[in-house]
């Protein structure tokens, strides 16, 4: 099993929403290698965080699952829509979601400074300086130690 981070600012999408739906798809990922990681490596079953960004109190908030493994992110065809991308087609799809369902909300945020400060995390993708990606790769001792920290 493989474990993930995903970034959404909450006033688009947060824990929250995806409590409500249950299950829902994760578009608009328009970066190759965050591409590439759903692309390549997730599999169905494979657990993330979802992770708050851009918001007073950015941080981890719950635990979502991959249900349905990449596919092509439709919206990418739509020319009214926010990600479209007109070198992306039904016959040549250029970026791919997942669908992920709501696993668990935490009942409090694990935030981005209680990270930064944790030493066994001090290698985390997230916690690169530069690191801007949406969608990382969580070592399996990271999944654990920030688990702990609840």
């Amino acid at each position: 099993m493989n474990f993930w981070l995903f970034k959404s600012e909450p006033d688009a999408f947060s824990i929250d929403d995806l409590k409500q739906k249950k299950i829902e798809h994760w578009d608009g990922v328009r970066n190759y290698q965050a591409r590439n990681y759903m692309r390549d490596e997730m599999k169905q079953g494979d657990l993330g965080f979802f992770y708050h960004s851009s918001c007073k109190q950015p941080g981890i908030v719950g635990i979502i699952k991959i249900k349905r493994e990449a596919y092509a992110d439709f919206t990418s065809w739509d020319p009214e829509g926010d990600y479209y991308d007109p070198k992306s087609s039904v016959d040549n799809p250029r970026w791919v979601m997942v669908d992920v369902q709501f696993v668990k909300k935490f009942k409090r945020v694990i935030s981005l400074d209680e990270l930064k400060q944790n030493r066994k995390l001090q290698y985390m993708q997230l916690l690169k300086k530069g690191n801007r990606l949406s969608i990382m790769p969580v070592h399996a001792e990271e999944w654990e130690t920030i688990l702990a920290l609840l």
